[in-house]
Order: C-alpha cells, then structure tokens, then sequence
C-alpha cells in the first residue's frame, strides 16, 4: 500500500496507471474527513477511532495530511510519530501526506490515495485534514460523513465559522470535554443548529469525547455507524 500510494503522490505515468487500475474498482469503503483548528486533538481523537473499530473487528485505513516540511518538501509529523499504538497491527494502515503548498486541508493526492485504499479492499478510511484554519472544508466533497472538531471556549467562534465548517459537518466532536466551557459549547452548537435551516434529514450530531482517555468515543462510532446507515438508505447528508 505505500509504495502505490508513493506513486500516486509521484504524479506521472506511473500515477495514472495505478488509478486506472483502481477507478472501477471499490465503491464500498466508507470515508470519514476529520477537521478542525490546530490544537483541538484530531490526531489523537483518529488514533482513538481507529482503535474502536478494529475492537468491533473492522479493518481502517488513515491518511492523515500535514504541513509540508520546509527543507524536504514531506509531511512534517510523518508515519512514525503517529498513531504508533497501531505500530504491529496490519488491520490499521497510516500514511502521513504533506500538503506541497495546496490549500483547503488536504493533499493533491489525497483523493486518488482514497480511492486507491477502497479498491483494495480497507472499508474505513479515515482523513484528517492538516488543519490550519476555519476554511478547510474540501475534505466534505471527498468524505462520507465530515466530523468537524472544536474545543471548549470555541463557541464565541461559532458565527465566524458558519460559513465554513458549521455548513460542511455531519457530526460536531466538543473534544478536551474535561475541561471548563465543554458544556457550554456543546449547548452554542445545538442552539445554532436549531436554527439553521432543515436540511436532507440528518440532523448533525453534537458528541463530546476526551480523547485521551477514550471517553465519549463510543458515543462517536456509535453516530459514525448511523450517519453510514442513514446515506445507505438513500439519505442525503
């Protein structure tokens, strides 16, 4: 899988040969996007849903998207600092993917990547996004289900972000719950979604979690599973 997904992010023949490999191939994993402002815990709140699912038995794949490094042009975190809990287990893939400069939180090859784990075979891919600001949303045309990931004292932000990541989310994480204003902020995310207009049916969910000691996330795999079941029965968001 990673030297595929080398190639794809080689660009050239030998990328467009492993996407036309692949294109009429897969259709059946179910893509996550995970975003949200620098600091709120993504990294480890994905290393805590991937340990979820593989309790339930399923296999996940992750890309996570960092900045690019200044002097080799590669993603910063890389591999081998992330999600090393995973290290020896072949039911979890990681692969770190650096921006090169493109904008919108993902990586030019982020797509074909996705595209090429869903051919062979990994029925959860999760995304997360590098994070670097309230507009950041191009992983909801590419995901399933978008989780936007906010922390307590984020709720004064929420009109600023409206237009961005309040519009793209099908679940909101309310992530460091343990500390003060997770309340608070879980309450300015419902109130604001109680007035925003009705949409296709899905009604985004509100989860609070403390991902580092695995509290609440449960409670997210629980509304990942239903927001699958809800697009796999004809719904629409």
């Amino acid at each position: 899988m990673g030297r595929l997904i080398s190639l794809v992010e080689q660009n050239g023949e030998p990328a467009r040969r492993v996407v036309a490999a692949t294109s009429s191939r897969g259709g059946e994993a179910h893509i996550v996007g995970v975003t949200g402002a620098p600091g709120s815990g993504k990294s480890t709140l994905v290393d805590g849903v991937a340990r979820v699912v593989r309790e339930g038995g399923d296999r996940v794949a992750v890309i996570a998207v960092d900045p690019s490094s200044p002097s080799t042009g590669g993603a910063v975190l890389g591999d081998r600092l992330r999600m090393h809990s995973h290290a020896d287990d072949p039911g979890v893939f990681v692969r770190s993917m650096a921006t090169r400069g493109s904008l919108g939180g993902l990586a030019p090859a982020t797509a074909a990547a996705a595209r090429v784990l869903d051919a062979v075979g990994w029925p959860w891919v999760v995304i997360e996004t590098v994070g670097v600001g309230q507009v950041e949303v191009d992983v909801s045309n590419l995901a399933h289900t978008t989780v936007v990931v906010v922390t307590p004292g984020w709720g004064d932000e929420v009109q600023t972000a409206k237009a961005g990541l309040m519009e793209v989310a099908d679940v909101f994480v309310v992530n460091k719950a343990d500390r003060p204003g997770a309340d608070q902020a879980r309450r300015d995310l419902d109130g604001m979604l109680d007035l925003s207009p009705a949409g296709s049916g899905w009604r985004p969910s509100v989860v609070t979690t403390v991902a580092t000691t695995g509290e609440g996330l449960d409670d997210l795999w629980a509304v990942l599973l239903g927001h699958r079941e809800f697009l796999a029965a004809g719904g629409d968001g």
